[in-house]
């Protein structure tokens, strides 16, 4: 039988499924083990987190937790399939736009001024095993793969221990492993109650990501900013697209992908294309983009 949890976390909603009721219990104890090491390592908002006490040394290195290293080649990985589209080097880019802690603490204002930040790009990033070279000043953001990468880790670590099928969603970052319900993971796809829905079935083993540009936002001045930034510019990504999801063999390659494609803007439909992962895009006037298999939905007269 099925069984399934709910919860909070870091401002958003996490979600686990199993196949079996017996072991939600113990998962939920794996799950939440891992993601408290991650928030430990990779945690932007935590005084206490291994990104924020990061300090090289004189020969401009510091010695990383396995963790964080783990993280760090993921971050690096999807800087290199993306052309540098999603960046590990925006931190400090973003909290000069207003984002500066949790997204339910950020302020809002006429009076508050966002200011633009060059971002150092991921390149200046040297890892060679736990050893990280990187430029004083640069704070790293793993915001864009760090949620995608605990979303695999812990749906293959369940299925590891427990032998159980298992779906998790963190904050729209699915991941599964194990074997699948019967007619495989059926999951909604809608980013915000204003635009349209689909319903997609996962097979076993396959992954999900949306990312968007009218969640996570905040204003400055008289300016309405969201958090995907663009590194060629410093500034919010232009949302040509509302949300992008993309389906693909690992939640860190899907959410890569749909992120940079929302950076890429216009561009982006055509580089999607690409990589050939079905995708579902919807623009900023409601209308959605189907690519690379995605299965067709019906029309408003269908459904209805």
């Amino acid at each position: 039988m099925v069984a399934a949890r709910d919860w909070e976390l870091w401002s958003t909603r996490a979600r686990l499924v199993v196949t079996d009721a017996g072991a939600l219990e113990p998962s939920l104890v794996l799950v939440g083990d891992l993601l408290a090491e991650v928030e430990a390592a990779a945690s932007r908002f935590r005084a206490d987190s291994e990104v924020r006490t990061l300090r090289p040394s004189a020969d401009g290195t510091v010695q990383v937790s396995p963790m964080l290293a783990d993280l760090l080649v993921e971050a690096l990985t999807a800087a290199e399939q993306t052309d540098g589209a999603v960046d590990p080097t925006i931190g400090a880019t973003l909290s000069a736009l207003g984002y500066d802690r949790d997204i339910r603490l950020v302020e809002s204002g006429t009076g508050l001024v966002a200011l633009v930040r060059p971002v150092p790009g991921w390149r200046t990033l040297h890892l060679s095993g736990r050893r990280l070279r990187m430029p004083e000043g640069v704070e790293l953001d793993l915001g864009a793969t760090a949620k995608a990468v605990a979303a695999d880790r812990a749906a293959a670590l369940v299925a590891e221990r427990l032998g159980v099928g298992v779906l998790i969603s963190l904050g729209g970052d699915i991941a599964t492993a194990g074997p699948a319900p019967a007619g495989g993971w059926q999951v909604r796809v809608q980013d915000t109650d204003d635009d349209p829905p689909a319903q997609v079935s996962l097979p076993a083993g396959t992954a999900l990501a949306t990312s968007s540009t009218v969640r996570r936002t905040w204003r400055r001045g008289n300016e309405t900013l969201h958090h995907i930034v663009d590194p060629a510019t410093g500034r919010p990504s232009d949302p040509v697209w509302r949300s992008v999801s993309v389906a693909a063999r690992t939640c860190a390659d899907a959410n890569a992908a749909a992120t940079a494609t929302i950076v890429k803007g216009a561009a982006g439909l055509a580089w999607l294309g690409a990589q050939d992962l079905p995708a579902r895009l919807v623009d900023r006037q409601g209308v959605v983009h189907l690519r690379s298999g995605w299965p067709e939905e019906p029309d408003e007269e269908d459904a209805a």
